[in-house]
């Protein structure tokens, strides 16, 4: 078996995936969280690891950046390989006062400004949101854990580099919590396939502040979120 874009042979994918947008990301988690992780899938530098987490098959796959990209990657993954859940896991960019950096962000919708969502279903303005089930069980690990957490709408944009302040100031007006570049495409995919998403972030900068992490504080800061995922992905 394979796609244009994974290698990985039947029964090699579990059926949940955690999904860091850098391969070497991917690496890790597998290498940290994984008991006996194996390289599944390297396509174009895109890793795939396949292990165990508390006894239960998981991959750690990446997506790459942007909504194109991690929608290759979750269409593939849902239609072809059997993956029942993925739960992205990454940075975000702070946009609420309140967001803190190093808080994880459990995203409960994602707004987006990509002509992807336009396409999706011409004429309606769709609502990209996770499955119910993985946000319960994500809010209910990060409780368990007592990992500080925020819960709410996040923005997905096409753009990285951008200097549009009247668009930050109202997306914080109207109680967004922080910016990634993948969420509302996964949701979006997930909800065409008849599967699960969720996205779980980590705030390592804050848009309006200017504040941010170190290199090296984005590499080392990740474990809450990936916890979190991992036991979401296994609830139910």
């Amino acid at each position: 078996m394979g796609t244009p874009h994974i290698s990985a042979a039947d029964g090699d994918i579990a059926p949940v995936v955690l999904m860091p947008g850098d391969p070497r990301r991917a690496r890790r988690i597998a290498h940290a969280f994984f008991d006996e992780p194996r390289l599944v899938t390297e396509v174009r530098g895109i890793e795939g690891w396949t292990g165990t987490f508390e006894g239960r098959p998981m991959t750690a796959m990446a997506s790459g950046m942007g909504m194109p990209s991690i929608s290759i990657y979750a269409t593939e993954l849902f239609r072809f390989y059997g993956v029942q859940r993925i739960i992205r896991v990454g940075t975000a960019g702070g946009i609420a006062d309140e967001a803190q950096l190093g808080e994880v962000v459990i995203a409960s919708a994602a707004h987006t400004d990509s002509s992807m969502a336009a396409l999706r279903i011409p004429g309606v303005h769709f609502s990209h949101a996770p499955a119910f089930g993985l946000l319960a069980a994500a809010v209910t690990a990060a409780q368990e854990a007592g990992i500080t957490h925020r819960v709410g709408p996040i923005f997905s944009s096409d753009t990285f580099y951008s200097d549009r302040q009247d668009v930050t100031a109202g997306l914080a007006a109207h109680g967004t919590l922080a910016v990634e570049m993948e969420a509302a495409a996964l949701y979006g995919v997930a909800a065409a396939e008849g599967k699960e998403a969720l996205t779980v972030a980590t705030i390592t900068d804050h848009i309006i502040r200017h504040e941010a992490m170190s290199a090296d504080e984005r590499e080392t800061r990740f474990e809450p979120m990936v916890r979190i995922a991992a036991r979401a992905l296994l609830a139910g």
